[in-house]
């Protein structure tokens, strides 16, 4: 049935963060919560019997089915359902994780109740959300698809690598370049695509299916 509401699910093992994150969401006439779960699994079941939200704010690290392998399993069964990552710290190896097994974007667990609005919003919206990190123009060239940013075909192989797990410095070995020279290509793709860390890059990347994940 059509409500004009956001339908929200949280899936998060610690029940008092899931049920006051409930609480709080259920003050905003915007969004309507479909399901809450403790684990991936427990997701699964509830998707059988309550039908497919529209996000899902999903945690990371929970026991019998986690974050990521909940999101990989979401992303293939349920694609149209979008994932808003819950970190408890900025840590971009853990976001980049969620975002290569489909996240479409990240929230602080300690962002306050406006900006979780906003992140659900922007996520359903536009497809994609990842706060500050991210600027409004290049949440726009994501959704929209545009392609008005050129690369160099260095600053493209080093993208590539900044999807993988490997470090700067093992970046830099895998081109035969110097540190100082990634240094650079990481500069310049941030001055380009008005990014400020790899999180961002990655997911420029990703989102405009420049490399299969």
């Amino acid at each position: 049935m059509e409500t004009g509401k956001i339908l929200i699910a949280i899936v998060d093992d610690h029940t008092l963060f899931r049920n006051g994150v409930a609480s709080l969401m259920s003050e905003f006439d915007e969004l309507q919560l479909l399901f809450e779960a403790e684990n991936g699994l427990q997701m699964q079941e509830a998707l059988a019997k309550h039908g497919a939200p529209d996000v899902v704010l999903m945690d990371i690290n929970m026991p019998v089915m986690d974050g990521y392998d909940a999101t990989s399993w979401l992303r293939k069964n349920y694609p149209p359902v979008k994932i808003l990552a819950l970190s408890m710290f900025e840590d971009d190896h853990a976001v980049i994780k969620m975002i290569r097994c489909g996240a479409s974007g990240y929230v602080l667990k300690e962002s306050k109740p406006r900006e979780l609005l906003e992140a659900i919003q922007s996520i359903r919206a536009k497809g994609v959300y990842i706060n500050e990190l991210v600027s409004g123009k290049l949440i726009r060239s994501v959704a929209e698809d545009e392609d008005g940013v050129e690369l160099s075909k260095k600053e493209v192989e080093f993208l590539k690598y900044c999807c993988s797990e490997l470090t700067y410095k093992e970046i830099a070995d895998k081109m035969f370049v110097s540190p100082r020279t990634v240094d650079n290509y990481r500069e310049s793709l941030f001055l380009k695509l008005n990014l400020k860390s790899r999180t961002g890059l990655v997911l420029y990347a990703i989102q405009n299916r420049m490399f299969r994940i």
